[in-house]
């Protein structure tokens, strides 16, 4: 019989606790030969905070969600199922439906040309909020944002100069948020 990827369904946030309770099940039942793999689907995510500052962390791509290598058979499946924060595996009428390799390859970036995990950039910013310019030539000046590209690390910024609306573009460090 062949291994194949399923996806079991967790607790949202219990992840990382439903992997560890896995692999330390299969230890005990004797099933290594026969669940191999447990994955946590992840990706990096740049946050751009209020000042320029910016922090990375790992994020998971699917929270609540496990991909779990195995040859499905009764014994394996009630391991897997039975786990603690397991609520059940994806697949219709009560089946576990594996993944094709392709879909597999997707949900771990394996698909990308570089074999790296794409990167996600988030911002404390949001379009028509209020900022206060902290610095460069139009320090002082309140706008509203008009646009972001967290991945340049731009905002533009709708300021009014000589009693005209003027779009100027600032790097996020020269921004604050007005409350």
């Amino acid at each position: 019989m062949s291994k194949r990827w399923y996806v079991i369904h967790t607790y949202s946030g219990y992840e990382n606790k439903v992997k560890r309770d896995l692999e330390h099940r299969i230890e005990a039942m004797g099933v290594a030969d026969r669940v191999v793999d447990i994955q946590i689907p992840t990706e990096e995510v740049t946050e751009v905070k209020e000042g320029g500052q910016q922090v990375t962390k790992e994020s998971k791509v699917f929270p609540g969600y496990v991909l779990v290598r195995m040859e499905m058979d009764d014994h394996t499946w009630s391991v897997v199922r039975e786990t603690q924060n397991v609520t059940g595996f994806l697949g219709t009428d009560g089946k576990p439906v594996p993944l094709t390799r392709a879909e597999y390859d997707k949900i771990m970036h394996r698909d990308q040309p570089d074999g790296q995990k794409p990167k996600r950039v988030t911002v404390d910013l949001e379009v028509g909020q209020s900022v206060s310019i902290v610095d460069g030539p139009f320090k002082g000046f309140d706008g509203t944002v008009a646009d972001i590209n967290p991945e340049t690390g731009k905002v533009n910024v709708t300021v009014v100069v000589f009693n005209r609306e003027t779009s100027i573009e600032l790097t996020l460090d020269q921004v604050s948020t007005i409350l």
